[in-house]
């Protein structure tokens, strides 16, 4: 049992370890092997969450620790494959814009920390999203090359910056946290994730940055029912 309280921890290291290998790859131009690391520390960063609570050993210091390996890999990772990705289409000095990324995904994560109003629910996009909006552009590249036209243009890269400024937007945005299993009180929780399962299995990487955008389009039809029922 003791052990099993220091399991949440221990996933969040991975998340961190993640980051860093990925890196070493980005640097090295091995982008699809970055991105394939982004998705592991995702399912880590989803985890650790979930498991600290079902251990009951929720705490500031996983809290923080979770913050730190977050700007790591969702944050950093992020910003050097778009580096990366800019720097190869030879836009020289613009391709330092990039580690923007970094900087938004930081002051994400530490308003986060602090915004109260972020417990059921998110403020801005959540930086591991944002990471895998990125991340799927390479794997795009590695195993859909009939998608090369698409994520090899000034638009998708400009994609990738422009959505990261949503990061520190105030759009507010729905979590997927259940309280309950029930359909009546997750239909619009479930009804994302089906048709997220359904897009992965016609598009693939493709449907990742569908899927994004079909999240915040979700949200604000949410938020747009909540204002109408509070105005009644």
């Amino acid at each position: 049992m003791k052990l099993l309280k220091h399991l949440p921890n221990a996933m969040t290291c991975g998340n961190l370890l993640c980051g860093c290998i990925g890196m070493v790859m980005a640097l090295r131009g091995h982008l699809d092997t970055a991105a394939w690391l982004i998705g592991l520390a995702a399912i880590l960063d989803f985890g650790d969450g979930f498991v600290a609570r079902m251990v009951n050993v929720s705490g500031p210091f996983g809290k923080e620790l979770d913050s730190l390996a977050d700007v790591v890999t969702f944050g950093a990772l992020p910003a050097m494959i778009v580096f990366q990705l800019c720097w190869f289409q030879n836009l020289g000095a613009i391709s330092y814009g990039a580690f923007l990324i970094a900087v938004l995904s930081a002051l994400r994560l530490a308003n986060f920390n602090i915004d109260t109003r972020q417990s059921e629910s998110f403020i801005g996009l959540p930086v591991p999203a944002n990471a895998m909006l990125i991340g799927a552009f390479p794997l795009m590249e590695r195993y859909q090359p009939q998608f090369d036209a698409i994520w090899k243009n000034d638009i998708a890269l400009g994609m990738m910056i422009g959505f990261s400024f949503m990061l520190v937007s105030e759009l507010p945005l729905f979590a997927l946290k259940f309280k309950t299993f029930g359909w009546a009180d997750n239909r619009i929780k479930f009804s994302f994730l089906i048709a997220s399962v359904l897009l992965l299995l016609f598009l693939q990487f493709a449907a990742i940055p569908l899927i994004i955008l079909l999240y915040i389009l979700v949200s604000l039809f949410t938020n747009e029912r909540k204002d109408e029922r509070a105005k009644k």
